[in-house]
């Protein structure tokens, strides 16, 4: 079952969704294509199937992960990332960054045409620059108002 925290964050909001073991490995392997739950098993050495199948389960009823069906008897499916998953690239990447710099630091993400250590920033699309993260704050967008439903009669 995902944890709660029962704080009106965007981090915590995100966490009660991807925080659980597992799930942002399994979106860090869909990132590269489409795979079959059994690639997906390899390439996750230690996962357990049950945990697997429920892990994709829940990515797909939150429209992070879609199924696709390649066999009907026996049934078998591969998954691939949803436009809404794949924005979830820039997470594993900044993970990937982070990880490499503090964590794991044999390791680096690069830059495939010189090889050059990558660095993630903050990016404001109006101004056309880059921001420092101590000028950036949460804001919360103004409620939509919600259509009434009938009353029952």
């Amino acid at each position: 079952m995902p944890k709660r925290y029962g704080q009106r964050c965007p981090v915590a909001k995100s966490l009660e969704l991807l925080g659980e073991r597992w799930t942002l490995l399994v979106i860090r392997d869909l990132l590269s294509g489409s795979r079959r739950f059994q690639d997906l098993q390899s390439s996750l050495e230690g996962i357990a199937p049950n945990v697997l199948s429920e892990r994709l389960k829940i990515l797909e009823e939150h429209g992070i992960v879609a199924r696709q069906f390649y066999s009907e008897h026996p049934p078998r499916a591969a998954y691939a990332l949803t436009p809404r998953g794949r924005d979830l690239g820039m997470v594993v990447g900044a993970l990937a960054v982070w990880g490499a710099r503090h964590v794991h630091k044999d390791a680096a993400l690069v830059h495939d045409e010189c090889d050059a250590a990558l660095e993630l920033k903050y990016y404001c699309p109006k101004c056309g620059t880059r921001v420092s993260g101590r000028t950036v704050h949460l804001r919360a967008r103004p409620k939509t108002a919600r259509p009434r439903r009938a009353a029952a009669r």
